[in-house]
Order: structure tokens, then C-alpha cells, then sequence
């Protein structure tokens, strides 16, 4: 949380971080703490992309299409991280990913849903905290790409 907050601080976000006394390891327990739709939550997901780290930021209000998120990226196959694939790239645990403060930059796609909402609320580094963010400030902060990753349904 403490490598979260410094960067935070150094690239001049405003947020605060915000400290549960229980994890929110899900978007649904996140908003429910924090009194906001479970859209306004950023899900920081760590996927294999071929091999290396790729971090979504998604909604909280769905689930990430992975032949979506590898058509738009360039690459043949996106799967669901390991926890160890997790820490390794992160530093940080599932659940608490934050978008910032890992050992080296990583790929970033930030969800464009999140644009409907003035504030979003993101992991900062550990299950217990959380920190308010635009999809603006995301984008600034991690050098992202706004995307649609959204899983989309078909009727019929």
C-alpha cells in the first residue's frame, strides 16, 4: 500500500486511500462498503498474454472478453493469470491489485465503461484499501489504452 501511495502522491492524484478493516476482494463487496454501483469499481485483472503480463482495468458490472481483449492487443491468447504469474508481475495479491506500484510498467487497457462514472474506486495494492480515481487519472496514471473489454451477451 505504502508503493501505491507514493506513486499516487508523485503523480499527482488526489485520492485518498481509503482503509477497510476486511478485505473487499470483489467488486460487489467494494461497492457495497463504499455505497456506489458496482460499475464504479475498477477490477484490476492480471492476464497472460502469450506470456506476459497484461493488466485490464475492467468495470465491476462485467466480465472481460479475452478473444476481445487478444484481438485488440495483438496477441493469439489471453488467459487468467496465476496467482504466482500475479505477484510476480504486480508485487501485489489478488484481490488487491492495484493499477500502480508495480516493479516495472505493465501493458495497461483501461475499460471505457468506466468513463460513465465521475468517480471510480480502484485497489491500492492490498485487499483492505481502496482509492477514488477517474478513468481520466487511470488512464494518466498507468499509460493505459481505453478499450471495450466487456464480455458481451447474445439474445435468442
Amino acid at each position: 500500500m505504502e508503493k501505491v501511495a507514493a506513486v499516487l502522491r508523485e503523480h499527482g492524484a488526489t485520492g485518498e486511500i481509503v482503509v477497510f478493516e476486511e478485505a473487499t476482494p470483489t467488486a460487489a463487496t467494494a461497492a457495497a462498503r463504499l455505497g456506489c454501483e458496482v460499475g464504479a469499481i475498477a477490477n484490476s485483472l492480471v492476464f497472460d498474454a502469450d506470456g506476459e503480463p497484461l493488466l485490464v482495468l475492467t468495470s465491476g458490472a462485467h466480465r472481460v472478453d479475452t478473444a476481445l481483449v487478444a484481438r485488440t492487443v495483438g496477441v493469439a491468447k489471453v488467459r487468467r493469470a496465476s496467482p504466482d504469474f500475479v505477484r510476480a508481475a504486480t508485487g501485489q495479491v489478488i484481490g488487491g491489485v492495484a493499477p500502480v506500484g508495480h516493479p516495472a510498467p505493465l501493458r495497461t487497457l483501461v475499460d471505457t465503461w468506466l468513463d460513465r462514472y465521475e468517480t471510480v474506486w480502484a485497489a491500492a495494492g492490498h485487499p483492505h484499501t481502496v482509492f477514488p480515481t477517474s478513468f481520466a487519472e487511470l488512464l494518466r496514471l498507468t499509460g493505459g489504452v481505453a478499450a471495450e473489454v466487456e464480455e458481451k451477451t447474445t439474445a435468442g
